[in-house]
């Protein structure tokens, strides 16, 4: 039996880093952990980070020079000029035609505008001024009339107004902008010296890796990557994508990378590999392998050819990072999962990318929030939870997202983390904690947030609001002040408690009145008895049974889930009431059904699991199967509607929202998604509530 490997430590975040960073700077006299420098041609140094102060190497402008087009003079020889008695000048003699920039010598020391000059037709003559020919010959010689004196330097830039040779143009450690480049040239420099950018090798390792290039016919036949994978006999196999999270976060901070194939779990090949890169990199990055399975080598090889400094972290996720040095470089080994891979190297890999790069990475925005749901967190490590953020009615609210480090879409759909700190048991709900936002907080003011029922629909509205779609509107201004959406799938009743404990703008609903058969309104009325609360009319949607393509059990009614493995929406969900209306109408007990307590949070979750192959049938709305290209058969239709507190009812991203219900370029993305209506989409229930 191979043997597991043991974390050796459950260090403390900046305990770790504080050890990794004194390990990387020794001995003294071979620091590793030093950045190197180049010089680039200025006109190359965009976003590029200066290595020290960087001085002007001549004057600009290096002469005077003319301000404006018009004519040179001497400010003294033009004095007593006025409207009552104009001042006639000869060319040559009083003054000399110059452009902009045109350099000025003694014994000019004033311009005069063109547009101030008037014509004279001969030395001593007035004539009417002339808008189109200010200048004129007389008797061969040109003149021009002032009615106005000139004053000394007037019009004219005088030498280093703009930069004087050994005025510091850009201090040191300083992000070299556009506007830079050009004052560098100004400056009389060419070549600027900078922080040369370090070279980061990137390993993602693992038998079960494949690539997800040259794959692009398979995704395009398949509804999804498991269906690929079921066709070509790879079941198991795993698309790797963190090396190129990775090899993009290197090079947004400002780093040259390489990323190399996958290496399968082999000791030899791994250590070899390892070795060498660290030989011609900066730094290595080794993606997978740092846990504790048998084919997890990663901590093995540096233990033999280098040092391993930290080996388990007190965060989650994240915990099996690996912090190593190898031939004085720094190595660090990042869990396989999606999220602990980004969690491991924004706190462990930027660290030491701003000491290669220079770079002086803007601090995290943080807020205090309130914290909508529960979180649940152990004692022994530093959690990081990610989180939709909105205000609403003058607080800031944040609803936790799935915690799994698997669940890399959660990180695409946060707007921060909440950082619950090491010895803490967590945050009960309602109750303020910090967030650290890595969205910023101007676009989190302009977020409608919505908790409560999952729909299709709401990926669409979001992406439409975020044009600003609901009016067509295209301007600059337009995207500056698009509204945004952000939806937490709790269900509908805990979308309604959330509205009433003030946590969101709108929860989507659909709740199903046994007694009446309508829908939404009697809800309400129980659960918010004393708020002011309207109903945005949704849409109209087909529920029934999710099953597989074909029919191959020949499922026919809700009565036939109690020979096949099912998958439930989580409680207080509207689908799982409508299930349990059904199941009680029909006299079926949920305990006979297999799968009734497995739960999903959305439709294409449940979706997802009978075209997987895990389940056979689940409740759902026809627009998740015909997404999936699954078999459906409907058992009714619905009202997928939103309640809204009454004085929400005059926020901009409200009225967005409507006009996007209303739209027709919103009906007819319903249409394509099939499965629904629109008739009262848009219309604002209010007598009945």
């Amino acid at each position: 039996m191979a043997k597991r490997n043991l974390y050796l430590s459950n260090v403390p975040v900046e305990e770790a880093l504080s050890q990794f960073f004194s390990a990387l700077e020794e001995p003294v006299s071979k620091k590793s952990l030093m950045p190197q420098f180049e010089e680039v041609p200025a006109e190359e140094s965009l976003d590029r980070i200066t290595a020290k102060a960087v001085y002007a190497r001549c004057c600009s402008p290096l002469f005077n020079a003319a301000a404006m087009d018009g004519i040179a003079v001497r400010a003294a020889a033009t004095v007593g000029a006025r409207e009552s008695n104009p001042l006639v000048l000869r060319a040559g003699k009083d003054f000399i035609q110059v452009d902009t920039g045109d350099p000025i010598h003694p014994p000019y020391d004033a311009v005069i505008m063109a547009e101030d000059l008037i014509q004279a037709d001969e030395i001593g003559g007035i004539d009417e001024p002339n808008e189109t020919d200010k200048t004129s010959e007389a008797n061969g010689e040109e003149t021009v009339k002032i009615l106005e004196s000139a004053s000394a330097w007037q019009h004219i830039r005088p030498i280093g107004e703009d930069i004087v040779a050994g005025e510091m143009i850009i201090a040191g450690r300083q992000r070299i902008r556009p506007i830079d480049i050009g004052v560098l040239l100004s400056g009389g420099i060419s070549r600027v010296t900078v922080f040369a950018k370090p070279r980061v090798a990137i390993f993602p390792t693992g038998n079960e890796i494949i690539e997800a290039v040259h794959r692009d016919a398979v995704y395009q036949e398949a509804a999804m990557a498991q269906s690929a994978f079921v066709q070509t006999g790879e079941m198991g196999k795993i698309i790797e994508s963190n090396s190129r999270m990775f090899e993009a976060l290197v090079k947004q901070e400002g780093g040259d990378v390489v990323r190399f194939a996958a290496i399968p779990d082999d000791y030899d090949l791994l250590k070899a590999a390892i070795q060498k890169a660290a030989n011609e990199f900066d730094m290595v990055i080794i993606n997978a392998g740092s846990s504790a399975g048998t084919e997890d080598f990663t901590v093995q090889v540096l233990r033999e050819i280098g040092e391993v400094v930290v080996h388990g972290v007190a965060m989650k996720p994240g915990k099996p990072v690996i912090l190593a040095k190898v031939n004085n470089k720094p190595v660090i080994g990042t869990p396989g999962y999606p999220v602990s891979a980004y969690l491991a190297y924004k706190t462990f890999v930027t660290p030491v990318m701003s000491v290669l790069t220079g770079r002086n990475h803007a601090p995290v925005q943080k807020v205090e929030a309130v914290i909508s749901r529960r979180i649940v967190s152990s004692l022994k490590h530093r959690e990081y939870v990610r989180v939709k953020v909105g205000r609403v009615g003058g607080r800031i609210v944040a609803s936790p997202l799935a915690r799994g480090a698997g669940a890399a879409m959660s990180l695409v759909r946060a707007d921060g983390f909440c950082v619950i700190n090491q010895q803490s048991e967590g945050i009960e709900a309602g109750e303020t904690a910090p967030v650290e936002l890595y969205r910023p907080l101007e676009e989190i003011d302009r977020t409608l947030v919505a908790v409560g029922s999952h729909d299709l629909i709401l990926d669409v509205i979001a992406d439409m609001m975020t044009a600003n779609g609901a009016a067509g509107k295209a301007s600059a201004a337009d995207f500056a002040s698009a509204a945004c959406l952000a939806s937490s799938h709790v269900g509908s009743m805990a979308g309604l408690m959330a509205l009433k404990r003030g946590e969101c703008h709108i929860a989507p609903i659909h709740l199903l009145d046994e007694e009446t058969g309508g829908y939404n309104v009697s809800w309400i009325k129980k659960i918010l008895p004393e708020k002011d609360v309207r109903l945005i009319k949704g849409v109209g949607r087909i529920q029934g049974l999710i099953i597989q393509k074909n029919n191959p059990l020949g499922i026919k009614s809700i009565a036939d889930i109690c020979r096949c493995r099912f998958i439930n929406r989580q409680r207080g969900a509207g689908t799982r009431l409508f299930l349990d209306y059904l199941l009680k109408k029909e006299g079926i007990d949920s305990g006979s059904i297999d799968g009734y307590a497995r739960e999903a949070a959305t439709h294409m979750a449940v979706a997802a699991a009978v075209h997987g192959g895990s389940a056979d049938a689940a409740m759902g709305i026809a627009a998740a199967a015909q997404a999936l290209d699954l078999g459906f058969i409907p058992l009714g239709e619905e009202e997928y509607d939103f309640a809204v507190p009454s004085d929400f009812l005059e926020l901009n991203e409200i009225k967005v929202f409507l006009d996007i219900l209303k739209s027709p370029e919103f009906h007819r993305r319903l249409a394509e998604l099939g499965g629904y209506t629109w008739s009262n989409a848009g219309k604002i229930v209010q007598g009945e509530i």
